[in-house]
């Protein structure tokens, strides 16, 4: 049984890192082009957070799920050959992952802002000021990535034998588990993208009573109706995987092996529906 779900869950990484690698990919080269080549998307603010987001999604794409690839072919991601690899890995992805989800949050408060009936919250969505709080959100991710470099260093297991790329301090573990899973990658995200989604949505269904441009708010509803598909499709993927590594974190207090082959195959199927939310076309 434990080792079936083993061979389960790892031929379900390989080939759903696969689906997510051929959906993804070109989805979000189109996604970027679109946004980079239409003067509409070019000059709104929410298109540009979007864009954001579409490049931090090929990066991972190219980057991570590509390397889980290569571990279900090669049996080795390269993380327990290089130990700069090793650390460089998990800042990447990290920081990746952080900024491409605050890029989306910004993207779900500009459209609450941009449909409001109030002027000078409509105000606020410009691209000069889109491109600044999207560089303290890039600084703010890159400097919350750090401690990745210092934590994740090779561990040589005493039943194994084998090096294996992990957190070092058990203290960070938790953080790692508790802070940026749940909360910074699961619960703050998706709180946040909610909350201002379902506004902007009441605001659109009000856009007839408001003094707006036709064009600008066919171009509203057009980027919250994007939006919307988003925030539901986050809420299936993300919460899921989150919830699985804080389980995950107390694997070892389980004495039933075969309990403990369930909920590495738990994780293992909420990583793959993770990385599905970089295939999802706008």
């Amino acid at each position: 049984m434990s080792s079936a779900l083993d061979f389960i869950g790892k031929e379900t990484i390989f080939y759903g890192s696969m689906i997510v690698l051929i959906l993804g990919l070109p989805g979000d080269v189109f996604n970027t082009i679109v946004f980079l080549s239409l003067r509409t998307f070019r000059q709104s603010s929410c298109a540009f957070y979007l864009t954001v987001m579409s490049l931090m999604n090929i990066f991972q794409l190219c980057f991570i799920v590509l390397s889980r690839l290569m571990l279900g072919v090669y049996g080795n991601d390269g993380t327990n050959s290089s130990e700069f690899y090793c650390k460089f890995r998990f800042f990447f992805s990290q920081f990746c992952t952080t900024f491409s989800l605050a890029c989306f949050c910004l993207a779900t408060f500009d459209q609450y802002c941009a449909t409001s009936p109030f002027p000078r919250l409509r105000h606020i969505c410009r691209i000069e000021i889109a491109r600044l709080l999207t560089s303290i959100f890039c600084t703010l991710a890159f400097l919350h990535s750090i401690p990745n470099l210092i934590f994740f260093k090779h561990n040589l297991s005493s039943s194994t034998h084998q090096v294996t790329c992990a957190v070092t301090d058990p203290n960070y573990l938790k953080y790692r588990t508790y802070a940026v899973m749940l909360v910074f990658l699961g619960f703050l995200p998706i709180s946040v993208t909610a909350l201002f989604g379902s506004m902007a949505y009441f605001n659109v269904r009000n856009l007839l009573y408001y003094t707006v441009p036709l064009i600008r708010r066919e171009l509203d509803k057009q980027l919250t109706s994007m939006v919307l598909v988003q925030i539901i499709i986050d809420i299936f993927v993300l919460l899921p995987y989150s919830i699985a590594s804080v389980i995950s974190l107390y694997i070892n207090q389980f004495t039933d092996s075969a309990v403990r082959e369930r909920i590495r195959y738990l994780q293992n199927l909420t990583l793959i529906l993770y990385y599905f939310h970089l295939a999802v076309r706008k």
